[in-house]
């Protein structure tokens, strides 16, 4: 299976190969299950934002290596339907979901009562990607260019920030909507670059023998290191199960902390939950981003007040917010354990 990483992947898209949450979630955490050993153990679920891929590694490993057993936990691993993981979550219909700032942050502002548990990358590895036949070093030398996009509202925005910073001319670039055209083929008909991630997208360029020249984002201004991406919940099962919520925090931290030192042995498992996807693709992809999982910080999951107060006031200056969020009731580090 070929999964380019992008943004541009509608939720909808997966509805035919995936479970359907919309009919399967629960709303609590009440249901309970009994181990073969008479371990008594709360059933809940956790949606995916995309198909398996190695940004989920550590929820994998934690049930895999159990994890979540060992903190009285059944987790049920859901990929997404028809409906948004997200807007489920808002709803209390499944307790927690992968996640992006920038999505939580706009959900917020909309009224819904997101927040994020967890960043599971500590830094942004999304930027604008070419293949480096394109000769594109630098955003300045995007102006003449034609951009493969989806239409998401962060989009344009984006990348005219970014143009500018290093002093270029985004007007002078063309965008196209190329749907679900992946990276590859997208940029064998017309398009000289994208927003990927080079985690995964990046990596297949290696292992295909076409490689990119990347842009990061967060090199062009420290607003768009925003986290991406994240683990949620809703402020309701942080008031009523606050138990259930550091205990699968827990358990997730562990995973990662695994797969972080294990990138091999954590590549397998994630490759035993999903055998359809590329092993090759997977154990590079893990290897790359294993020592990224947490990086610089203090600990797994860690969330600087800053990178959610300076990427909530730039997506309001770039009018792709309504009104104000209050950015410290976006996120909580609460449940993460000590370091």
């Amino acid at each position: 299976m070929n999964i380019p990483l992008t943004r541009r992947r509608a939720l909808a898209a997966f509805a035919a190969a995936s479970v359907t949450l919309a009919a399967a979630a629960c709303s609590s955490s009440d249901e309970k299950t009994t181990t073969a050993d008479g371990k008594t153990l709360t059933k809940i679920q956790v949606a995916l934002d995309w198909t398996p891929n190695t940004n989920h590694t550590g929820l994998y490993v934690a049930a895999a290596k159990g994890y979540f057993a060992n903190h009285g936990l059944d987790v049920e691993i859901v990929q997404p339907g028809d409906a948004d993981p997200s807007a489920l979550v808002a709803a209390d219909k499944i307790p927690f979901a992968i996640s992006a700032q920038e999505s939580l942050t706009q959900a917020r502002a909309e009224g819904a009562p997101l927040v994020s548990i967890a960043a599971i990358i500590q830094h942004n590895t999304s930027g604008f990607a070419s293949p480096k036949d394109r000769n594109l070093t630098s955003p300045k030398q995007y102006a003449g260019k034609t951009y493969g996009g989806w239409g998401g509202p962060l989009e344009e925005p984006l990348l005219k920030a970014v143009v500018s910073k290093d002093g270029g001319d985004a007007s002078k670039i063309k965008t196209v909507n190329v749907g679900d055209a992946d990276f590859f083929a997208a940029t064998k008909k017309g398009i000289d670059f994208e927003w990927i991630f080079y985690g995964w997208t990046g990596i297949e360029a290696e292992l295909r023998g076409e490689p990119v020249n990347i842009q990061y984002v967060k090199d062009y201004d420290p607003a768009l290191d925003f986290y991406t991406p994240i683990l949620i919940t809703n402020e309701k099962q942080i008031a009523n199960n606050s138990a259930v919520v550091k205990e699968f925090t827990a358990a997730v931290s562990e995973g990662y902390g695994y797969a972080a030192k294990n990138a091999s042995e954590s590549a397998d498992i994630l490759l035993k939950a999903a055998p359809d996807l590329d092993a090759e693709l997977v154990k590079k992809s893990q290897e790359w981003l294993s020592p990224r999982y947490q990086d610089d910080a203090a600990r797994w999951g860690e969330q600087k007040p800053e990178i959610w107060t300076n990427f909530s006031a730039w997506l309001l200056d770039q009018k792709v917010l309504s009104k104000e969020v209050d950015a410290s009731k976006a996120y909580t580090n609460d449940f993460l354990p000590a370091a």
